[in-house]
């Protein structure tokens, strides 16, 4: 071994032993803090702070994602030493919502998974978990209308998004795509995947089932079958990748919405969501958004539904770019309340980072 090798190592070590110094300092830090507060330590805004910080004071060479990936394993750590958060998500495990709650949490809660985005939303209301991870839309096919249906309905509150990239595999316990006589898949991801399909599998006959970690769980029990599911669920019923990235956009992401008992402060970068319903009348619409436009409020998203309460009468989802706290947001909500027949706010979060 070279001088210069072995000094590079213990250089290393040096530097691992005061990080891990660090560490517990901070661990105590956290810990007093807890003892301080003696309620939910939990923050949404505070972490979105912190991890913004960090990447904007990061000198390199890693990456930003890294660096707010180590810190939220972190900070997911010392918040787990006073009590383990309790976590529920769409299960089974290996889906793409348990990869989105652990993105968001770190590793460090209990994570509790589901069958339904219903019984999701139950847990968080009945208090039998801090925290419910659901998605909510995909860039390719669009709205989770349960999930929309649910946000109306419920009284939880959004707390926090998570944005996850989706790359969809082809796995099997075969070695090749020809020993496949059928295709286990959740319908979204076959909707995701729909032209890679045509191209490649257009006559094997297609299965949807609940989810993809059952699409996977049914392709480990089953040789001359094959299934599209993720990294996590592909690795937890040790199955072959035949074929990565089989989605038809590259870029293809799933937004998940953070459901809890309570509203998050503001973190300096942040969105309110809401629904609403126009007065049968004509200008309903225009009444509904131009107190946004009269404030400066800008609006990322603006979504129909239609509403239970009557035949051909609609909701509509709105996403508006700042906190409810922030004054020029506050004015835009109260005149909107004024105009409109109905008005829930369903939360105000920190802007998730893809």
């Amino acid at each position: 071994m070279s001088d210069e090798l072995l000094n590079l190592r213990n250089a290393i070590d040096s530097l691992d032993e005061e990080i891990l110094a660090k560490l517990a300092e901070r661990a105590g830090h956290a810990q007093r803090i807890g003892q301080i507060k003696q309620g939910n330590l939990y923050r949404p805004e505070r972490e979105a702070q912190v991890l913004r910080r960090l990447a904007d004071a990061n000198p390199g060479p890693l990456p930003d994602q890294a660096v707010q990936t180590i810190f939220r394993e972190i900070m997911s750590a010392c918040l787990a030493l006073e009590q383990p958060l309790k976590v529920a998500y769409l299960g089974p495990a290996g889906t793409f919502s348990e990869s989105a709650s652990r993105k968001h949490f770190g590793s460090a809660p209990n994570f509790l998974p589901l069958a339904t985005i219903d019984d999701v939303f139950r847990a968080v209301e009945a208090g039998n978990v801090d925290y419910g991870v659901v998605p909510v839309e995909n860039s390719t096919e669009g709205a989770v209308g349960g999930t929309l249906d649910l946000l109306l309905a419920n009284p939880v509150r959004i707390c926090g998004e998570v944005m996850l990239r989706v790359h969809q595999h082809l796995l099997s316990r075969a070695e090749g795509m020809g020993a496949a006589k059928r295709l286990y898949s959740h319908a979204q991801s076959l909707g995701q995947c729909h032209e890679w399909l045509n191209r490649n599998l257009a006559s094997l006959p297609r299965v949807p089932v609940a989810s993809n970690a059952e699409a996977a769980r049914l392709a480990s029990e089953d040789p001359e079958s094959c299934a599209i599911a993720g990294e996590a669920a592909g690795e937890l019923y040790q199955l072959n990748v035949l074929a990565a990235n089989i989605e038809d956009d590259p870029k293809n992401t799933t937004r998940f919405l953070v459901i809890g008992r309570h509203d998050a402060g503001p973190s300096g970068s942040d969105k309110t969501s809401l629904v609403c319903s126009a007065i049968n009348r004509p200008g309903a619409m225009h009444a509904l958004l131009e107190p946004f436009a009269t404030h400066g409020v800008s609006m990322s998203k603006m979504q129909s539904r239609p509403s239970r309460s009557g035949l051909w009468e609609y909701v509509f989802y709105i996403d508006l770019e700042g906190h409810q706290a922030t004054p020029h947001v506050a004015e835009a909500l109260k005149e909107l309340e004024a105009r409109a027949a109905f008005v829930k706010i369903l939360g105000s979060y920190p802007v998730a980072a893809i």
